[in-house]
């Protein structure tokens, strides 16, 4: 299976991961998705933006006048064409940065987790109810795990005390 990525850099921050990491996250994510579905190769486009564009895509298509995190675009192709384009993860870098200052999080380790985020609901997984909520959790979890990264959905401050005690 091959991962085909179209990096497009549209944000100036100098804070970025690099493209082999990118690479290296979302192809982790596809891999062990894809493992339990089908062994098919992939194509996909991620590309960093500044708050203005993810905040009128945001609201263009979701119909949210504000700046989020990650925006996933799957491929509607008509069923008689076959491509392996799976779609678009368009990421604000600015949301990323703030996200991972506030939540104590190497800034890395949260650009890795809304890579694998992203690149999940490209393949179908969502978090509209509980159990599919769980299974994406547990999958990105597995994910990052596998990439040496510790659980996001764990309280920071809640592992800090539990530590010190």
């Amino acid at each position: 299976m091959a991962v085909i990525l179209d990096l497009q850099i549209a944000d100036d921050g100098d804070d970025q991961p690099p493209p082999s990491s990118i690479e290296l996250w979302v192809a982790s994510a596809v891999q062990r998705a894809q493992s339990q579905k089908r062994d098919d190769d992939v194509e996909l486009t991620v590309r960093i933006v500044n708050r203005e564009e993810i905040t009128e895509l945001n609201h263009q298509y979701r119909d949210k006048n504000k700046a989020t995190n990650v925006l996933s675009f799957p491929a509607d192709l008509p069923d008689h064409i076959e491509l392996p384009l799976l779609g678009d993860l368009i990421i604000c870098a600015d949301v990323v940065r703030q996200e991972a200052l506030d939540q104590h999080k190497a800034l890395p380790d949260h650009w890795a987790h809304m890579l694998v985020h992203g690149t999940l609901h490209l393949l179908g997984y969502d978090h509209i109810d509980d159990d599919e909520a769980e299974e994406m959790e547990n999958l990105e979890i597995q994910i990052l795990n596998e990439l040496g990264i510790t659980n996001p959905y764990l309280d920071v401050t809640t592992v800090t005390t539990q530590t010190n005690a």
